[in-house]
């Protein structure tokens, strides 16, 4: 049974090998002529067979080291990126399709440590979002959306084949956490080259392509840096105690200066709910804080900016918040009774807000409100389906507090969290956030199924005794 067990292994290697050489050399010729003289994007391809390689010999680690370096990479793979359209011809793209392989190579070897209810609400969704980019008015983008969000849901599978046991949820933690050190690095070097011109209208998004990305990946490892420093299975000796508390210091002060008014909320109800659920004192630690926050300058600017320009007039200019709004009821206000069930497809809300939205200015908005955006492109059926996935997770989160309340805690805390965000940007174009968003929630659902099934054997190893005894 062995010697038929590696058989069928090396066949599934010697298949993906197969595949991946067929791909490279269909694609490399075309590939070679797209990238032109870019010197970074001729360095991609080296990269590209590098990446190859990793993946032929092991997947696992190829996965550990594309999420140990995501959280750095943006800056250099919209460099690669080819045509105007950003399509993901570049690195990017060739990095989120092994994703996506290594996801489905896992669940071909073991697809019994995919949970059916974890596969069925993903499943559901994305054969809505396929529908959705066949009527959609804009199918290039839209496929690309749709190959964004199967990209989450890969890595979210692939939590539930490298997390088995507590100590595999414990180094993934310190992987996360670990992402975070080059783009930390990189934007205190980046506060420092814009030291001279001040600060009042600086927003620091560091590796990222945009500040509110950086803000709300800054968001979740200070949730995951917030377990480390109270849960018992990490031992912390003084020395690391202090360190990592400076560290999560430094994290706080870069998400000040990322001027994320969403991400500052999120923080700040993230510590609500974790002082109610465990450690009141924390109620009044974060009250400090916020008073403390709200004596630096670019601070009080940003939320005395809600205070001005709620008016829609001729010549009045909106805040960010009353154009949201505004935005939103122009395009529900627009849209037919007969597609509240089906949307007018993906990426639809962008290519019509010219049409609905008075302030459009020939620009393809998108609707900074990530339920609005699927109420619009792809109906009530695919926002029930959105809100589905989320409602599975929060369940076995519920059901791993009883077996690790801070775990479940914080990643429950982070859940909420995202939710609320949603309801103020653009949640579903930020690929690298939603890559560690995910694969911390398949994480938490993972540890759960490991130690319900630890409990079950040591339920049955102790009825054997029993038995045995009498």
């Amino acid at each position: 049974m062995k010697k038929s067990s590696l058989d069928s292994s090396q066949m599934l290697v010697i298949g993906a090998a197969v595949m991946v050489a067929a791909l490279v050399g269909l694609i490399l010729p075309v590939v070679a002529g797209l990238l032109g003289d870019s010197y970074a994007r001729l360095a991609a391809l080296p990269v590209l067979f590098i990446l190859g390689g990793i993946f032929l010999f092991n997947k696992r680690l190829l996965l550990v080291l594309v999420l140990l370096l995501r959280a750095s990479g943006d800056i250099v793979l919209e460099s690669t990126r080819v045509g105007s359209t950003g399509a993901s011809a570049g690195l990017g793209g060739a990095i989120n399709a092994l994703i996506i392989l290594i996801a489905l190579l896992f669940f071909i070897e073991k697809p019994r440590l995919l949970p059916p209810k974890a596969a069925l609400v993903w499943l559901v969704l994305l054969a809505i979002e396929t529908f959705g980019v066949v009527v959609s008015p804009n199918p290039g983008s839209g496929i690309k959306t749709a190959l964004a969000m199967c990209s989450y849901f890969a890595v979210f599978v692939c939590a539930f084949y490298v997390v088995r046991t507590q100590e595999d949820f414990r180094s993934m933690v310190r992987l996360i956490i670990a992402s975070s050190i080059i783009p930390v690095l990189y934007g205190i070097v980046s506060l420092g080259l814009n030291a001279g011109g001040g600060f009042s209208n600086f927003r620091l998004q560091s590796t990222f392509t945009h500040p509110n990305i950086f803000a709300f990946y800054l968001t979740l490892v200070i949730s995951l840096g917030l377990y480390v420093l109270k849960s018992p299975t990490f031992v912390l000796s003084p020395l690391q105690r202090y360190g990592f508390t400076a560290y999560v210091g430094v994290l706080f002060m870069l998400l000040l200066l990322t001027q994320t008014r969403s991400a500052w909320a999120a923080c700040f109800l993230l510590f609500i709910l974790y002082g109610i659920m465990f450690e009141r004192r924390y109620l009044v630690y974060i009250l400090v804080l916020c008073c403390l926050a709200l004596l630096i300058p670019s601070v009080q600017q940003r939320l005395l900016d809600l205070d001005a320009g709620n008016t829609v007039s001729t010549y009045s200019r909106l805040n960010s918040f009353a154009w949201r709004v505004y935005l939103w009821e122009s395009a529900l206000n627009w849209m037919s009774p007969a597609r509240y069930l089906t949307g007018y497809g993906v990426e639809s809300f962008g290519y019509y807000a010219n049409v609905f939205f008075p302030l459009a200015g020939n620009v393809e908005w998108k609707a900074h409100n990530v339920f609005v955006q699927l109420f619009f492109d792809v109906g009530l059926v695919g926002l029930l389906a959105y809100l589905a996935v989320f409602y599975q997770c929060f369940r076995a989160l519920v059901k791993l507090y009883p077996k690790d309340r801070l775990g479940a805690g914080i990643l429950i805390c982070a859940l909420v969290d995202y939710l609320v965000v949603c309801a103020s940007d653009n949640m579903l174009s930020y690929l690298a956030f939603n890559w560690y968003f995910w694969i911390a929630m398949g994480m938490g659902w993972s540890l759960y199924l490991s130690q319900e099934k630890k409990e079950r054997q040591e339920a049955m190893d102790k009825a054997g005794l029993v038995q045995a005894g009498r």
